[in-house]
């Protein structure tokens, strides 16, 4: 500590106290500038100086938390410009096919676009205890010939090895970390070399460039940027797993989809054996294709022929049930439609759907009601897609009234009969897309008719086994069904 000696004038020692006093002013300035706090949304990731209740840019509500902003004077990763990569033309870069990673699972494959592309990053969310990390340890596991990195920020490696006994699985080319730290994780990647990164989860990593607590917008975005260069410098695909918010979507910025090349959700209620595998975003494939699983005490099963597994052949007689043929992404889908309708209790009829947009079912309703005449506005209507999966396509119209008019007169539809058909809100059956497939497998599965819009694209009828009969209106449609099944 130093001291002024008591010889010096009293103009000497103002003038060196005014001297130490702007250098803790500037001292003081220096550190309030690096420990800055702004208020980011946990949402969008937009930043606002003070904190408000509704974020002006995604609209939603108490999602700003107080973060340090700091300038960050190094970056964790070497710069992508010192690779010596340099700019081509497009007639330059050469034909040759890029070698997709099978992952030994035919629908992950198909989801995929056909495997795992070198240098990709895949995020794959869900709701907790849907099985995202189950079905990632079974991939990472079934790869014996491939070196792969397994990190873990919320299971220590004992815990993994319990999880992978119970999917009876080894691979001595699998290893597991459990960390968090993005610089520790990169450090163990370039030591190791691994042919396949895995990181469960993205929200538990952070680095020590940020001073912010894991999760955050600006960790996620850092880590991810991270990850990216490294994934792109060295062509290593890379699968992340994501936490999702109780709205459903993807926990973190939305910039998370935008940087990975490919986004995987899974659907499906826990009370359900089923899960659905969707594609929401793929930059190297179709967005429109699916995989379908079931959970068993073994892991995540594949379903091949989903068609079989969601029709039941012994409830034959009961009213309420119909057949749909589906489409979903390329593969054709037989699903049964369950259907109640009973008298209002109180007064104020109820509208339930569980798999089938609601609004839609109420559209249907109407157009019952109003070209029809068949009287259900004053009647409670439950409707259920069996097992547990929810479907968009509108070629299920058909079957959906099917079950409504099924359980409202008491009538049962036999299991041999199947519909495709589109309802319109004048009560025409409209036309639908990939008939023909439709058609191809609803005779593999055995079905001895399917009706389908009459006014589509005209059809071969003797290349079927299966009778197909077309149906123009609501009203026709009905006295072909119905009338025939008394």
């Amino acid at each position: 500590m130093s001291t002024l000696s008591f010889s010096l004038t009293n103009k000497k020692r103002k003038t060196i106290t005014l001297i130490f006093t702007d250098q803790l002013i500037a001292l003081h300035s220096t550190i309030m500038a690096k420990i800055k706090t702004v208020y980011t949304c946990q949402s969008c990731g937009n930043t606002s100086p003070k904190w408000v209740g509704r974020c002006t840019n995604c609209g939603e509500w108490n999602t700003f938390v107080e973060e340090v902003e700091v300038k960050q004077t190094q970056s964790p990763l070497p710069s992508r410009s010192a690779s010596g990569a340099q700019p081509q033309k497009l007639s330059e870069v050469g034909h040759g096919q890029v070698e997709r990673i099978d992952t030994r699972n035919s629908e992950l494959n198909r989801t995929l676009g056909g495997g795992l592309v070198p240098g990709s990053l895949v995020l794959v969310g869900g709701e907790p205890g849907i099985g995202k990390s189950t079905l990632v340890l079974q991939v990472a596991l079934d790869l014996t010939d491939r070196k792969i990195l397994y990190v873990s920020g919320e299971e220590s490696i004992q815990q993994i090895k319990i999880r992978a006994n119970r999917l009876k699985r080894e691979n001595d080319n699998c290893y597991f970390l459990s960390e968090t730290a993005l610089e520790n994780i990169l450090t163990h990647c370039e030591h190791l070399e691994p042919e396949l990164l895995v990181v469960d989860s993205i929200q538990t990593v952070a680095t020590s460039y940020i001073e912010s607590s894991p999760g955050s917008v600006a960790q996620i975005r850092e880590c991810t940027n991270g990850i990216l260069k490294f994934a792109k410098e060295r062509r290593i695909p890379v699968i992340l797993i994501g936490h999702i918010t109780k709205e459903g979507s993807l926990a973190g910025p939305k910039v998370l989809e935008h940087m990975v090349d490919t986004v995987l959700q899974f659907e499906g209620e826990n009370q359900y054996m089923y899960r659905i595998l969707r594609s929401i975003k793929n930059r190297f494939g179709s967005t429109s294709e699916l995989g379908i699983f079931e959970m068993n005490n073994t892991g995540m099963r594949e379903v091949s022929n989903p068609s079989e597994l969601l029709i039941n052949r012994d409830d034959e007689g009961l009213s309420g049930t119909a057949i749909a043929c589906a489409i979903e992404g390329n593969r054709p889908l037989l699903i049964e439609i369950q259907s109640l309708v009973s008298t209002a209790a109180y007064g104020t009829p109820q509208r339930s759907s569980t798999g089938f947009d609601l609004r839609r079912l109420n559209m249907l309703l109407a157009v019952l009601e109003k070209r029809a005449g068949f009287k259900l506005a004053a009647k409670d209507v439950f409707l259920n897609i069996a097992g547990g999966i929810k479907i968009d396509d509108p070629a299920i119209d058909l079957a959906v009234i099917s079950a409504v008019l099924s359980s409202n007169f008491d009538l049962s539809i036999s299991k041999s009969l199947c519909f495709a058909g589109e309802v319109g809100l004048s009560g025409e059956i409209r036309a639908v897309n990939r008939l023909e497939q439709r058609i191809a497998e609803a005779e593999k599965l055995g079905m001895k008719k399917i009706f389908v819009p009459a006014n589509g694209k005209a059809l071969n009828f003797n290349k079927y086994k299966i009778e197909i009969d077309p149906v123009s209106r609501v009203d026709e449609f009905f006295r072909k069904v119905f009338r025939k099944e008394k």
